[in-house]
Parts: C-alpha cells; sequence; structure tokens
C-alpha cells in the first residue's frame, strides 16, 4: 500500500468536535471532515466543489499516532458586532464588510443569535497547544483523481494557506513529511520515526479505522462516530467505526 505521512504540528491545533451552544469542544484525533477538508483547501477546492469534496471524503483512509500530547487550554473570545466599526457598510449599492476570509474575499458579518442588536457575542473555543500528531493516509481506490501523487504536490505546493482546524491554527513546519510503503496504516505509523519534540514513551496513543479484513493491533476502545460531511448541505452525516489503541514504534530514530 502506498502511504503519504504528515506531520501536524503547529503553536495551536483544533480537532473540533461537536459544538454545543457557545462551547467549540475538541477530541483527541483529527476528524474525517477536517483531513477532507485540509486536503481539499491544498487542491485548491472551496465550499461549491461539493462533488469533489465529497468523492475525496469517500476515498480517505487515515491512522493518526499522537506523538506529543500537548497541553489542552480554552480561550475565551468576546466581541460587539454591533459597534459601527465592525459592521457592514454600503458603498453605493453594493453591501461590503471588514472581515476577510482564507479565500481572499470579504464577508458580511450580521448577528443571528436572535438576542438583539447591542451586547457582545460570547464563546468558547478549545485547543491543543504544542501538540504533535503523525498521519498515515491512503486513497482508495488508488487511481481516481485526485490521485496520492496529487496530493503529495499539493501538500508542497498548496494553493491556499493551511491551517489545522480553526484559522488561527498555522502550522510550524511543512506538512507532508515522507511518502513509505506498507502493508496497512498502522504499520506505517510503527515504521515512521517519532517527531524530535516527541514525549518520551514506550507506545504511542494512535486511533485508525476499523478494517475486518485487515490484521490491526488490539483496540483498548472501538466505537462509532459521526465525523462525515455532507458537503452539499453542510452538515455532519453518516457514521463509521475508529479503533483506538497503543502503537510501539519499531525505529529509536527520530524525524525532523
Amino acid at each position: 500500500m502506498e502511504i503519504l505521512i504528515l506531520r501536524l504540528q503547529a503553536p495551536l491545533m483544533s480537532f473540533g468536535a461537536p459544538i454545543v451552544d457557545n462551547y467549540g469542544k475538541i477530541q483527541a484525533y483529527p476528524a474525517l471532515s477536517m483531513m477532507t477538508g485540509l486536503l481539499g483547501n491544498a487542491l485548491g477546492f472551496d465550499h461549491s466543489d461539493f462533488t469533489k469534496l465529497q468523492g475525496l471524503q469517500e476515498r480517505l483512509r487515515y491512522a493518526s499516532r499522537q506523538d506529543k500530547a500537548g497541553q489542552f487550554i480554552q480561550d475565551f473570545q468576546t466581541v460587539d458586532i454591533s459597534k459601527p466599526h465592525m459592521r457592514a457598510y454600503k458603498e453605493g449599492y453594493e453591501v461590503k464588510s471588514r472581515a476577510w476570509t482564507t479565500r481572499g474575499k470579504l464577508e458580511n458579518r450580521t448577528r443571528d443569535d436572535n438576542k438583539g442588536e447591542n451586547g457582545p457575542l460570547l464563546r468558547y473555543r478549545d485547543y491543543r497547544a504544542d501538540a504533535i500528531h503523525t498521519i498515515a493516509l491512503t486513497l482508495q481506490p488508488k487511481d481516481e483523481s485526485p490521485t496520492l501523487d496529487d496530493l503529495a504536490m499539493a501538500l508542497k505546493q498548496p494553493e491556499r494557506p493551511l491551517f489545522i482546524g480553526r484559522k488561527t491554527c498555522l502550522p510550524s513546519s511543512p506538512l507532508l513529511a515522507d511518502s513509505i510503503q506498507a502493508e496497512n496504516l498502522t504499520e506505517a505509523l510503527r515504521q515512521t520515526p517519532l517527531a524530535q519534540k516527541a514525549d518520551q514513551r514506550e507506545r504511542y496513543p494512535a486511533w485508525w479505522p476499523v478494517d475486518r479484513n485487515q490484521d490491526q493491533p488490539k483496540a483498548e476502545i472501538k466505537k462509532p462516530v459521526t465525523d462525515q460531511r455532507d458537503w452539499a448541505n453542510q452538515i455532519h452525516v453518516g457514521e463509521r467505526w475508529i479503533a483506538r489503541g497503543e502503537i510501539e514504534i519499531e525505529t529509536q530514530e527520530v524525524s525532523s
């Protein structure tokens, strides 16, 4: 199996979980929708490319190894968009806003929380600081477009700036670390050296898709998750099974 090795490393990372009211929680591993969005962004897809994003998500297979747990932090955010300098304005017949996006376009901001025009918006957002995850990923079937070679090239020269979860989570090093051959995703994680700043452990936490047709490490937990996205309707749907266990690294070498 041909496999790409990604290194997710950043001052802040956010593996998003379902948002409850104004509380943006995170989980321990990157969701399928997040990985699809990350790779789609590198390829130059936008949110209107429903078919391309859906096809990429359906083909994507990956496993994640936690090289460094980092530190959990919570950010309290507040903004009062009722202030004149924060609100959309008209220039002739055109409505403009001061909110820029990664797509290079202005975004209109309005209040839609039914709390009236006055008062700040309050919310909490969780992050992992100084964490490192190693990802082994492949595509099935492998011969469709985009190919793994297309993904590798896009990660080397992405069409737009990349971020790990939220827009503030910029990677501190190139995401593509290697391309290897392995029997399966967890075997690829065993073969891949640890990051330089990895935690010192005998075995490392890992998450991988449950596949009854392949030999896989013993899992501590197997559970269904809803982390796929209906890209046309912008909602999370479906169910897939993932396993959580620990992996012992074959090599003691440390990669950059």
